[in-house]
């Protein structure tokens, strides 16, 4: 079933608890080099406003060089960064993190996230203190978590503030008891892999919707997700025309029966389960 439909005028940004995220941003897993520098760059300039990357990325020099490179002030932006597994105890949280500023070019990020939960869950306590402690120097402004089942979350939320989780999500993988949690307690659920890595494209539903509006399926797709009150996403583009493309979804708006449709979709059909993910099927049930 599909929860949570909105559909207001602008929803070029999301705001809950008075902090705001773009509805949609640049991805960069898998982007190196000088490609990854120009990307940041060029989506910067055709509108992009949120860039995402990670330590183990390894790609933050090149991210900060494009950001530098736009010319667009770093307050105008909002870039999250994601803590590696190995780098979860606080000491050495706080050390690499201010080694990616550095490479970033950075004196702050707007989101932190813890990238995945560790498997000793007193880690999990530990880190958000640490970075409890980086945004009350002001070094972060929001603190979040990434790829944590629906007990994870809540378990995170018990401990601080948490703005947001960042997971797998799109047509043929519901979320739905995260987004319920979301909901709950006013969390937004950041999707990566928006596109289910490709696997989706070539549904005929997608097809038809897209050409009632004159759009792509990957179009229709991104839209779906960010019509949901609390979800925004962060697609992954490599050519300057993907990107472009990838933007161009406010200018129409799914029907409320269009985006059930699409929501049947669902398949359970997850494309990023590394050995050391969370048990996804973990039973949990949200106490109201």
């Amino acid at each position: 079933m599909m929860k949570n439909i909105t559909s207001h005028p602008d929803i070029s940004t999301k705001t809950i608890r008075n902090f705001s995220i773009p509805s949609i941003g640049l991805g960069t897993y898998q982007m190196q080099g000088s490609t990854c520098q120009e990307a940041v760059r060029d989506a910067i300039l055709m509108g992009y406003r949120h860039i995402d990357t990670a330590q183990m990325y390894d790609n933050e020099i090149a991210v900060g060089t494009g950001i530098a490179a736009s010319g667009i002030p770093r307050e105008a932006l909002f870039v999250t960064n994601k803590i590696w597994l190995d780098n979860l105890e606080p000491e050495k949280l706080k050390s690499t993190f201010q080694q990616s500023l550095e490479k970033l070019q950075m004196n702050y990020i707007d989101l932190l996230l813890i990238h995945w939960p560790p498997a000793n869950e007193e880690t999990i306590t530990n880190a958000l203190k640490t970075m409890r402690e980086l945004r009350s120097k002001e070094y972060i402004r929001k603190i979040g978590v990434s790829n944590f089942t629906p007990r994870l979350l809540v378990k995170a939320l018990a401990i601080d503030e948490i703005i947001a989780n960042q997971v797998e999500y799109h047509p043929m993988l519901a979320q739905n008891d995260l987004i319920d949690i979301c909901e709950t307690y006013n969390v937004f659920l950041i999707a990566y892999a928006p596109l289910g890595q490709g696997q989706i494209l070539g549904t005929e539903l997608l097809q038809q919707i897209g050409k009632k509006y004159g759009k792509s399926e990957s179009q229709v797709i991104l839209r779906w997700l960010i019509q949901q009150r609390l979800v925004a996403t962060i697609p992954k583009a490599s050519n300057h025309e993907h990107r472009k493309s990838n933007i161009d979804i406010f200018d129409f708006e799914l029907s409320e029966s269009e985006m059930h449709e699409i929501a049947a979709l669902d398949r359970g059909a997850r494309q990023v389960n590394p050995q050391f993910a969370p048990r996804w099927d973990e039973k949990f049930e949200l106490k109201h």
